[in-house]
């Protein structure tokens, strides 16, 4: 049963981004209040979301979602599934957390329980809503949640899909030189904007960084992502994660563009530094 009379089961503060904690014995989980609007109703407003009303839609949205038959599951680095589904809101993408490396073998869902504020879920949550909130292109976050057992827990991650866009390791193959060129100038830019803004992205790779139809770029997965003083060592250090990644996927792009890596890079560097001076 959802705990209405915790100070926590509800909140707003100034000047950031506005979300409704909903809890029960067994976890909890944050709605955007934006998005909690528009799926639960209009009736469910801030001050009202703590009413039966509100509390049973939010279960049975849960229980959706939980029975939901998804048609598309993508594996994605080592770290488990995204799954798509359509819905009310649109195009939603569910993620569950999953470890990667030697540990996920034996232990692949589940983390160890060190209190609500540090679960991996209530972190990227609102994470995203602060990056959001400056308007940087992230996902749009709408849900996150965990499910306590015994001494761990289980959580995902529910966004709206960015429509019509692949990642860069994809995009890339269909362009020629130039247009290759170009979209590593856009990539220096945009991560030179998230940089000076003291965005940490813990796994910078061809893989998280996604172009829509009209050529936008996106960053996702901010999953162990923070907000840090920006400092050129782990901003350097982020850059070469991506150069790392940009040398592994180049066998389903360079052949096509004609353009190798380390031009490709250094082309997104000088954008970069570029950016980076700006006042």
């Amino acid at each position: 049963m959802i705990d209405s009379r915790s100070p926590e089961s509800l909140r707003h503060s100034a000047g950031n981004p506005a979300f409704v904690r909903l809890c029960d014995a067994h976890g909890a989980m944050w709605f955007d209040a934006e998005a909690m609007r528009s799926i639960l109703g209009e009736a469910c407003s801030l001050t009202q979301a703590q009413s039966p009303a509100c509390t049973s839609r939010a279960r049975a949205l849960l229980e959706g979602i939980a029975e939901q038959r998804f048609e598309t599951v993508t594996q994605r680095g080592g770290r488990g599934a995204v799954r798509f589904f359509d819905s009310a809101l649109g195009s939603l993408v569910l993620r569950s957390y999953r470890r990667g490396g030697l540990i996920g073998r034996w232990v692949r869902r589940h983390y160890l329980w060190l209190g609500e504020s540090r679960t991996r879920c209530y972190r990227e949550f609102h994470l995203l809503q602060q990056l959001a909130a400056q308007g940087l292109p992230v996902p749009h976050v709408v849900a996150a949640g965990f499910v306590r057992n015994g001494l761990g827990y289980r959580a995902e991650l529910l966004m709206r899909a960015i429509p019509d866009s692949r990642p860069l390791a994809q995009h890339l193959a269909a362009l020629d030189a130039e247009s290759t060129r170009a979209i590593a100038v856009e990539l220096g830019r945009l991560l030179a904007r998230f940089h000076r803004q003291g965005v940490y992205h813990a796994d910078l790779n061809a893989f998280n960084v996604m172009v829509d139809a009209q050529g936008k770029l996106w960053l996702i997965d901010f999953d162990r992502g923070e907000l840090r003083p920006p400092d050129a060592q782990w901003q350097r250090a982020n850059l070469q994660r991506l150069r790392r990644s940009l040398w592994k996927t180049a066998p389903q792009w360079a052949g096509a563009s004609g353009v190798d890596v380390e031009t490709l890079f250094a082309t997104l560097v000088s954008a970069y530094q570029a950016s980076m001076r700006l006042p």
